[in-house]
């Protein structure tokens, strides 16, 4: 059997996808959390507008939709525009996560923050989302997890990450058992180190905050 060394190339590249698009999801989920919980109906209607849309289609053509969209106006490489895709659809999910953590955190916490003297925009910075954010860890976890394992579906714009590569390598050799058996024990220890690292950073969060 022939050996696999772009796997290890392809590995690297699904990754950087999976970075951008969590750091663009996280950004994304932030702000439409906020427009969501805010007293402006202008801002909850486009942030529920943003959220329905983006749950209620399949994440293939969200890729498929902003890719031509994005290309249609500016010149991206399929990368960038697979990231941002990706980073797109997560946004919509890590928004209603953040949502339920910051209404989860109780309103004695704001009203006490308020008693002090911070405005509203103070006690969510210093109070209301550091408590948000321990609550929100597992689920934003598992929200990763399906973000490294989607950035598969890019390959349908030509990336060559670990799936597109796979599919090649498939198609050319024959060898479709071995090959997406490979790729299958490459996307598993790559969920396993991400699911490391996050319990070791929610660790860190309960020991300095006890």
């Amino acid at each position: 059997m022939r050996t696999y060394e772009g796997f290890l190339k392809a590995a690297l590249v699904t990754l950087k996808i999976t970075a951008i698009a969590i750091v663009l999801g996280t950004v994304f989920g932030i702000i439409f959390a906020l427009m969501k919980i805010s007293k402006s109906k202008i801002l909850q209607t486009i942030a529920n507008l943003y959220i329905t849309l983006i749950r209620g289609t399949p994440l293939i053509v969200q890729i498929m939709f902003l890719y031509f969209g994005i290309t249609s106006i500016v010149v991206l490489l399929n990368f960038w525009a697979g990231a941002i895709a990706l980073g797109v659809h997560n946004g919509a999910y890590i928004a209603e996560i953040f949502r339920g953590a910051i209404q989860g955190v109780d309103r004695g916490q704001r009203e006490a923050s308020l008693a002090l003297g911070m405005n509203r925009t103070q006690a969510m910075r210093r109070i209301i989302f550091p408590q948000a954010l321990r609550r929100a860890i597992p689920p934003l976890g598992n929200q990763f997890i399906i973000t490294l394992k989607d950035s598969s579906l890019v390959y349908v714009i030509g990336v060559t990450e670990l799936f597109g590569l796979a599919n090649r390598e498939a198609a050319s050799s024959f060898l479709q058992f071995e090959t997406f058996l490979i790729v299958g024990m490459y996307y598993l220890v790559l969920v396993l180190i991400f699911t490391w690292l996050l319990k070791w950073y929610e660790n860190r969060l309960n020991v300095d905050g006890s």
